[in-house]
């Protein structure tokens, strides 16, 4: 996947902008759907009770995985050292295998692409796409 482009990045910025006020039922969407397209993604959290669409784990989590999301984009210029204390915590505390993060940023584009469909142009899709692979590569910066 090549780098993010400044054009890309404008574009990242002014399509986040839209997603402002929808964003907990945008994670909570992506990371249903993960969990539920994705049934492996579950071991991670199977110390929850109830990991069904709409329940109130998946919902906080899904939350918790927007808002940093949203702080990625604040961060996109240097996104390796804006999410290395994400990347430190999901490699050396929750072991979480970094495959995920691109399962995660999959899902996240399907629903974008469902919520606004008018606005996710196929260029707005390009630099979405590039922008989550550079999370999941930043993420995944303490495995290597």
């Amino acid at each position: 996947m090549t780098s993010l482009s400044a054009k890309d990045k404008d574009r990242v910025r002014a399509f986040w902008a839209k997603v402002s006020g929808k964003e907990d039922e945008i994670g909570s969407d992506a990371f249903s759907r993960m969990l539920v397209v994705y049934p492996q993604t579950k071991t991670y959290f199977s110390h929850w009770k109830d990991l069904s669409p709409g329940s109130a784990q998946v919902q906080k989590h899904g939350k918790t995985i927007i808002t940093a999301v949203a702080d990625a984009v604040t961060k996109i210029d240097d996104l390796t050292a804006g999410l290395l204390s994400l990347s430190e915590l999901h490699a050396y505390k929750l072991r979480v295998d970094p495959g995920n993060f691109k399962i995660l940023a999959h899902n996240l584009l399907v629903v974008l692409s469902i919520k606004f469909p008018k606005d996710f142009t196929p260029e707005v899709h390009v630099a979405m796409d590039k922008f989550l692979a550079a999370v999941a590569r930043a993420l995944s910066e303490k495995y290597r």
